[in-house]
């Protein structure tokens, strides 16, 4: 931590830090990421630096400082900090995105824990923002033709297809045999609704 510290104070006019810099704030955030006053010092450290950003570009010191924010109740802090890092490493990122929203939900109605109904709900209503997900959410909807042929399929011949329909309707529609053994209890589920 020292060694970072004076390497730190000795490049901070220098636009960008050396890379040896950078690589062991990311080795100190990965080795500290269980003590916390030794995290929170790097993490302020960090974010106090002039080149932040440049510091951003790592995946363990990003995952750091979000944590640290989020030890500290500061979820908004943590949201942009997770919108404006410039990280290769996206999926990570998504999930703490979430978890942050988990959180949040958690301290607002003073719960312990999140059904997976609650969780689904919390993303749906806090969608990682386009600098995450660039390419958007998985759609987890079938297409069109996929639903057209299911819903045909269950209008010309059966709403509870054996294990051999079930099995060459997956193979037709691409898709797996649980999953339209899925759609089709969902779909007598609705009708009966």
């Amino acid at each position: 931590m020292k060694r970072f510290m004076a390497m730190l104070n000795k490049n901070k006019n220098k636009d960008p830090p050396p890379t040896k810099l950078l690589d062991l704030a990311g080795q100190l955030c990965q080795d500290l990421q269980n003590s916390s006053p030794g995290l929170e010092e790097l993490v302020e450290a960090v974010m106090g630096c002039k080149h932040k950003m440049h510091f951003l570009t790592n995946v363990h010191v990003v995952r750091a400082c979000v944590f640290v924010h989020i030890r500290n109740g500061q979820h908004d802090a943590a949201c942009r900090l997770l919108e404006h890092c410039r990280v290769e490493e996206k999926d990570e990122l998504v999930q703490l995105w979430h978890e942050i929203h988990y959180r949040r939900f958690m301290e607002k109605h003073r719960t312990d824990c999140l059904t997976p109904l609650q969780k689904f709900r919390c993303r749906k209503r806090n969608p990682p923002p386009v600098s995450l997900c660039p390419e958007g959410l998985k759609n987890r909807n079938y297409s069109d033709e996929v639903r057209q042929q299911l819903h045909r399929f269950a209008a010309e011949v059966t709403t509870s297809p054996n294990k051999e329909q079930r099995e060459g309707l997956a193979r037709d529609v691409n898709l797996q045999p649980a999953q339209v053994y899925n759609w089709f209890a969902n779909y007598r589920r609705r009708q009966k609704s």
